[in-house]
């Protein structure tokens, strides 16, 4: 049986029609950059995400770079995150002129170890990005503490976090400002690039607001410089049809993950993800570990089965930030985890036997590498 690792099409062609007639409404109105379709998303995306304010842009990159703009994090200053991310969340720090500080992971949830957090810190820093990767949201009430404490803002990288939740409280709801991405294949994807900052804080979101329009707070007066990083109004028609089935899909998925688990569970050589307590884990991605990770793949492929690797080299090893120096040992648990993690196939319309096909082949795979 052919399982892919993704198939959007199962998720679009239901809705393809009110998708065209939302389009066709774009047109008619030619609101294609911002406008009236990107404001009803944004209204519509922070009642979901809990928070008072959403604004839509044009990445989830510029999601996380606008808000660390918006703090004046510049030149000189440093950022605290985690080396297993996506490079997006070293590059917006990077692109403020600011350093990227790294802290290690917890290896039960691969997000920000609390415990590692407060070391960090010194008078250069001035945000705090936790990761929640995988879509499982970080320990957040420790981090929360360390950096009220400090008075350091924190800024959740929840560009795979749509919908997660901590102690009841949604992702991006929960710092000065949460970042998501609406990259095609997230739980909430747009039909091309988009991404949105969630905050409760006023002043956070004029300044992101101001940013996103080359620093305009009316047409051709510039206060600031900033950016082109609008949403375009196809994109915030489009997402706002494909929110009203974000519950239903990430319940799917946790559906299928539970079935992953008990096909899996107490398989020798192989390292299931874990739902940590209080939070709900909304699983972007079905992430797996396991020694000779690449025969495994490479096994798996041979049977129609396509699996991903998120993320095979952790950011501090990545040849783009040689400059600061950290070679391979400087964090142990990201650089374990970087060399055993494969995605399963992992979305809503994935079926039982799709699913059961994947947990054999993988058993198979793992028992004979």
């Amino acid at each position: 049986m052919n399982v892919p690792f993704l198939n959007l099409r199962a998720a679009h062609d239901p809705l393809k029609a009110e998708i065209l007639s939302a389009i066709q409404q774009v047109i008619e109105s030619s609101a294609f950059a911002g406008g009236a379709f990107v404001t009803r998303f944004d209204e519509e995306f922070a009642a979901y995400s809990r928070t008072k304010y959403s604004i839509g842009l044009g990445t989830g990159t510029e999601a996380l770079w606008l808000p660390l703009l918006a703090l004046g994090v510049a030149s000189g200053d440093e950022v605290i995150t985690v080396p297993s991310t996506f490079m997006a969340t070293a590059e917006a720090i990077t692109y403020c002129g600011a350093k990227p500080v790294f802290v290690d992971i917890e290896e039960n949830t691969y997000t920000m170890d609390p415990a590692l957090l407060e070391k960090a810190i010194t008078p250069k820093t001035k945000a705090i990005i936790p990761v929640h990767l995988f879509g499982q949201t970080a320990d957040m009430d420790p981090i929360l503490e360390i950096a009220n404490r400090h008075g350091i803002p924190v800024i959740e990288d929840a560009c795979q976090a749509h919908g997660a939740e901590y102690k009841g409280r949604r992702a991006g709801s929960l710092g000065i400002a949460g970042a998501f991405s609406f990259y095609p294949g997230k739980n909430l994807g747009a039909m091309g690039e988009a991404g949105s900052v969630t905050t409760n804080d006023a002043n956070l979101k004029a300044k992101v607001e101001t940013l996103r329009d080359h620093g305009q707070q009316k047409k051709y007066h510039h206060s600031m410089i900033g950016w082109n990083a609008r949403m375009d109004g196809m994109q915030g028609a489009i997402l706002s049809i494909k929110l009203k089935h974000l519950e239903r899909g990430n319940e799917a998925r946790r559906t299928n993950a539970s079935i992953y688990h008990k096909l899996l569970a107490g398989e020798q050589n192989i390292i299931l993800p874990q739902e940590a307590a209080g939070r709900r884990h909304v699983y972007h991605l079905y992430a797996i570990r396991t020694p000779k990770r690449d025969s495994v793949i490479e096994a798996l492929a041979k049977r129609s089965i396509s699996c991903g690797i998120h993320y095979p080299i952790p950011v501090h090893l990545q040849e783009a930030y040689q400059s600061l120096g950290l070679g391979k040992g400087s964090f142990p648990i990201a650089e374990r985890c970087a060399q055993e993690f494969i995605s399963l196939p992992m979305f809503p319309e994935l079926t039982r036997d799709q699913i059961e096909t994947v947990a054999t082949e993988l058993k198979l795979a793992v028992r004979s590498v």
